[in-house]
């Protein structure tokens, strides 16, 4: 038989398995743009702002949107209700996570409790996470340091005003650096906190989790470090130093203070104490366990809070307009003669609404991190296969047009009569869009909240916060650009913060004397 007798009945074959098998099965998926043979939809797919790209193809086809890149399938929520079906309603389906090439394996980031698989290993993260974390006797306890940490806040931006973004790193990085490793942060230039910020920033800026190439193809992690167009892997080899460094440095610090008997009390201390006292002692899967859980709550927590208070820093000198209601409404509720409290959060109705609208007007995760369906799944009839990456798109659920309208604008009024930050069913609060849904919520959200409030509230307390002018005299209105990446990192810009009063400087000052 000649090459071309045998050649035939297999191309038809395989025409036969295309047409009746995958061209079915393709399309009872959710709509989605045009593959093309073998690449699927990579070259359609950009390195930068994937976000956006997504968000373009939901408004065509739909907010469940299939792509799909070599072998994976890919699936794009871009609607709340859809992640709160799939997330919390079918979250024994779509709590996994995907293998995440970029973060684990060439960044180092694995065992984190973040990008671990459903497992017993994550469930244990997590345990340890919501114990010192979530519970309300602990938030309780955190508001000390949280209202210390703000006092010192105010304080460096009275001060030194034009580092307002190493005095935000050093308020957040100080509250979790002292309820996770007993530290207590002396200034910004302390070693652990710029660890964190070398190796969070990096990563942030290195890509989303789920959404770099190299995790749609995973035959990338091979490209070699030499061949064009491989810049992004040079970056991610040339940070995990950094990253390993700041998992373990601040682990073994702790470790050396309980053994010469000065260690603080902590959740670090207290887990290896806890292990030391197990019949087979501390193993080294215990201590790569806790240097992991405490490096995650560490790093996330201290990179994202920081991009909301330089977003908020942001908003309130391109709209004035806003700050002033807010400091007007907290000189009538709170008064002259003390700081806010947490205590008063439920009378300030408007400074609640700035705070929701900061979280919408600028998530500062915007693809999430991408969780991964275990088992194929049927959702509005579309097939969802299993092993698909499935990407929550919280930045277009945010910028929706139909849920609020101008998106692109900072408009408090527009939570000013909706639900609390309690109700898990207020999908319109991006309060519960930022932090995740279903099981792989952020366990420490309460805590981020409460931390966010303080320095907020305070802020609008204490200073005037205004935009500067340029050699004309005319105002500078800087714009809302940020960063690709994980994180959204705004860009520099300057701006105006000063003491409103004497009496105010003294205020702080009394505030922080009472809290040492």
């Amino acid at each position: 038989m000649s090459s071309l007798g045998l050649a035939l009945p297999l191309f038809c074959g395989v025409w036969f398995v295309y047409i009746r098998w995958i061209c079915n099965k393709f399309y009872s998926r959710p709509p989605g743009p045009k593959p093309i043979p073998l690449l699927g939809n990579v070259l359609q797919l950009p390195i930068e702002f994937q976000e956006r790209t997504m968000m373009k193809w939901a408004r065509q086809y739909g907010p469940l949107v299939y792509a799909r890149f070599l072998g994976r399938h890919t699936i794009m929520v871009n609607s709340a209700e859809i992640m709160q079906d799939l997330f919390a309603k079918r979250g024994a389906k779509y709590s996994d996570r995907p293998p995440l090439i970029l973060m684990n394996e060439l960044l180092g980031w694995s065992p984190s409790s973040a990008f671990l698989p459903y497992n017993a290993q994550y469930k244990r993260h997590r345990r340890w996470m919501h114990d010192a974390l979530a519970s309300k006797t602990k938030l309780l306890e955190y508001r000390q340091i949280q209202k210390k940490e703000t006092c010192i806040l105010i304080t460096g931006l009275m001060t030194t005003p034009e580092d307002y973004v190493s005095h935000f790193l050093r308020f957040t990085a100080g509250s979790v650096a002292e309820i996770v490793f007993g530290h207590t942060v002396g200034s910004v230039d302390d070693t652990y906190i710029r660890l964190s910020e070398k190796a969070t920033k990096a990563t942030a800026e290195i890509g989303s989790p789920g959404s770099m190439l190299v995790d749609f193809i995973p035959i990338l992690k091979y490209w070699p470090t030499w061949f064009p167009a491989s810049d992004w892997k040079r970056k991610a080899l040339a940070v995990r130093p950094t990253i390993q460094d700041m998992i373990n440095a601040p682990y073994n610090m702790v470790k050396d203070q309980m053994v010469l008997g000065q260690a603080k009390p902590s959740m670090v201390s207290k887990l290896i104490e806890e292990n030391s006292q197990k019949k087979e002692g501390l193993s080294v899967q215990d201590e790569i366990d806790i240097k992991n859980t405490a490096a995650v709550l560490y790093g996330a927590a201290t990179d994202t809070t920081v991009n909301l208070l330089v977003a908020f820093l942001l908003a309130m000198i391109k709209y004035p307009e806003v700050f002033k209601k807010a400091q007007e409404e907290i000189d009538r509720v709170v008064g002259p003669d003390r700081l806010p409290e947490y205590e008063d959060r439920d009378s300030l109705k408007y400074l609640n609404a700035v705070i929701k609208e900061l979280y919408r007007w600028h998530p500062p995760l915007p693809l999430g991190i991408a969780h991964f369906s275990m088992k194929e799944d049927t959702y509005q009839d579309c097939s969802i296969p299993a092993n698909s990456m499935v990407v929550p798109n919280i930045w277009a659920m945010t910028q929706d047009s139909n849920l609020y309208p101008d998106p692109e604008e900072f408009i408090p009024e527009r939570f000013y009569e909706t639900e609390s930050a309690d109700s898990q069913l207020d999908l319109k609060n991006p309060y519960n869009l930022i932090f995740g849904i279903g099981r792989r919520q952020c366990p420490g959200q309460a805590f981020a909240d409460a931390g966010v409030f303080y320095a907020i509230s305070n802020m609008i307390a204490t200073l005037d916060i205004s935009r500067i002018r340029d050699d004309n005299g005319d105002e500078i209105n800087p714009p809302h650009a940020f960063k690709s990446g994980l994180v959204h990192h705004l860009l520099p810009f300057q701006c105006k913060i000063k003491p409103r009063s004497q009496r105010v400087v003294k205020l702080v000052v009394n505030s922080l004397e009472s809290l040492n």
